[in-house]
């Protein structure tokens, strides 16, 4: 039913490229199919995939929405503040991530994010459905214009969150090898330098950069035995 809501929610407000991340229900099931009313075709045409980096996999920016105060440097925002963000860049993918109706988003699914939304709710009753912080997420979209289509000329080469996560995976792997990182607190020291990265907003050659970096700390790692037998 939540789905439903959401694909009609979506339609409401000019919205047509829904996404469910392993769904635990049939996105066109009657009751879905129900709560869709006349947005049937948005539930028909929705992608399913396994995991949340499959996807994002060619989006540049990307919002995650939370009810949860997290122990970050990075700041919840307004869905009024941050969501104009999204729209900046009309040429390329970006995506709004939502979690699920009972727990929303883990913190290693957060990680995904480069900006974090939080709506502002009474304290005598804070929890949203999930259906419902949709459709507030998509009327703020809707009250915004898309920019001209030429992206700012420092923007043209923004990375894609998949070249990101291959950085990502790349860097933590090197960090274990040379001790930096620990398998069990990798997790949260990578969360760290997500968020840096995440902030700088790199550009594809910059991330290339940096993986040839990675590349040679670990040639140099693998000869340096060589070289003291030399």
């Amino acid at each position: 039913m939540n789905v439903g809501s959401i694909a009609r929610a979506m339609k409401n407000f000019g919205l047509h490229n829904l996404v469910l991340v392993n769904p635990q229900c049939d996105p066109v099931a009657e009751e879905a199919l129900k709560m869709a009313v006349h947005a049937k075709e948005i539930l028909k045409s929705a992608v399913l995939v396994k995991t949340l980096p499959e996807a994002l996999q060619g989006c540049v920016r990307a919002i995650a929405t939370t009810a949860r105060v997290r122990d970050w440097q990075t700041p919840l925002e307004s869905p009024r503040t941050a969501l104009p963000w999204l729209l900046e860049l009309p040429e390329s993918p970006a995506a709004l991530i939502f979690g699920r109706e009972d727990r929303g988003l883990s913190n290693e699914e957060l990680n995904y994010a480069q900006r974090f939304v939080r709506i502002p709710t009474s304290d005598n009753y804070a929890s949203l459905n999930l259906a419902s912080a949709v459709a507030i997420c998509c009327y703020e979209l809707a009250q915004y214009t898309a920019p001209p289509t030429t992206p700012p000329p420092s923007q043209t080469e923004l990375a894609s969150l998949d070249i990101l996560e291959t950085y990502y995976q790349q860097l933590e792997s090197l960090l274990l090898d040379i001790g930096y990182l620990h398998p069990h607190t990798a997790l949260t020291r990578m969360a760290k330098f997500r968020q840096l990265y995440n902030r700088a907003h790199l550009q594809t050659k910059e991330v290339a950069m940096l993986r040839g970096i990675v590349r040679q700390i670990e040639w140099a790692l693998k000869n340096q035995g060589n070289h003291q037998n030399l």
